[in-house]
């Protein structure tokens, strides 16, 4: 696929609407029972939601920058980012990561292709962005999990807590050492301060729908490859697969179902079986929490390859979408198997 820098590409984009609709349509052809609806819900609705939040981000990147309130957006994290050698760029994304990972991705995206942060910047970044990312769901989540599960429950969110703070520590630790601080940046922000508002609709007119369609181009074929692999099974019987060969030799084999039950499309299955057994006293709360712990480490890789790698792949492009979400969970897993150790052998 081939096109000049900054410009549409719309060969490519062609060639990705017909692969993409030869995909849906082996995959139509392979399902059995999908319909209308199942796929209106659960591919397009979904797509276009993702497509959005992309838009978003990269039109929210472009205000930012032409606009010159990087600095007013990035003023909470400021601190963390200067001892990182990060910048006010990637502290202004890591703050939009509070609110949309998608938009906090895109506007990463926006800032490398600007040449304002190098490729380090934008690795490191979108590692610590885990942390917003943490907060992001906490809500939701933590609310329905506290009542099934109790102790285990809050302990379980405590460790992935600490592993997510060490990770990220040592992420902004790494850059304070790595990273050197691009002058250009503080050049770059004193220019965007001097623009108008007509400069700034003339910088998205004439660089978001390249940019948009360009993406597209990833987009589409994997989001939709990844839907069909979902909707055949392959990702449940990767589950299933691991859930037997590898939680047998490592957690009691009271605890055996929790892990398995963890690891279905959301955890909440898993602390309900979790806080059912800890009721009937077959479990203690220390094997509850490291099973609810190894689920965690053996299902998300897996899911995050069905819900993020279009997305990474999409936004980023395949090559340096692929290499981030790896690095991001390998980092991510690192970091749980260290705290669960720890609390294996003090608790």
């Amino acid at each position: 696929m081939s096109g000049k820098k900054g410009k549409p590409k719309y060969k490519a984009f062609f060639i990705s609407l017909i692969l993409s609709a030869v995909i849906l349509g082996s995959g139509l052809f392979l399902m059995e029972g999908i319909n209308i609806e199942r796929i209106t819900a659960r591919l397009f609705f979904p797509l276009l939601r993702l497509m959005f939040f992309i838009t978003l981000g990269l039109t929210a990147g472009q205000v930012i920058e032409a606009s010159g309130w990087t600095r007013s957006i990035s003023v909470v994290a400021r601190p963390f980012f200067r001892f990182g050698n990060l910048g006010e760029h990637c502290s202004a994304a890591f703050t939009i990561a509070f609110v949309s990972g998608v938009t906090a991705n895109a506007m990463l995206l926006d800032f490398y292709k600007e040449k304002k942060i190098t490729e380090k910047q934008l690795f490191l970044t979108n590692f610590v962005n885990q942390f917003p990312a943490y907060f992001l769901h906490l809500p939701t989540t933590l609310f329905i999990v506290l009542p099934l599960t109790g102790t285990a429950g809050l302990l379980y969110y405590i460790l992935t807590f600490l592993a997510t703070v060490l990770r990220t520590f040592l992420f902004l630790v790494y850059g304070r050492f790595s990273v050197k601080t691009a002058e250009t940046v503080a050049e770059a922000e004193k220019e965007d301060q001097k623009r108008k508002k007509g400069d700034i609709l003339k910088s998205i007119r004439e660089k978001l729908p390249a940019r948009i369609i360009n993406i597209s181009v990833y987009v589409l074929p994997i989001y939709i490859a990844v839907f069909v692999v979902n909707e055949l099974g392959f990702f449940k019987l990767a589950n299933d697969f691991i859930s037997r060969k590898v939680a047998l030799s490592i957690i009691p084999i009271e605890s055996l179902s929790v892990v398995i039950l963890s690891f279905a499309a959301e955890f909440t299955s898993g602390f309900a079986a979790a806080g059912a057994m800890l009721d009937a006293g077959l479990i203690t709360v220390k094997q509850t929490v490291l099973a609810l712990l190894i689920g965690n480490i053996l299902a998300f890789p897996i899911r995050a390859l069905r819900h993020q790698l279009p997305r990474y792949m999409g936004i980023f492009s395949p090559k340096m979408g692929a290499q981030i979400l790896l690095l991001g969970q390998l980092f991510r897993v690192l970091s749980l198997i260290i705290v669960g150790i720890i609390f294996f052998v003090i608790a």
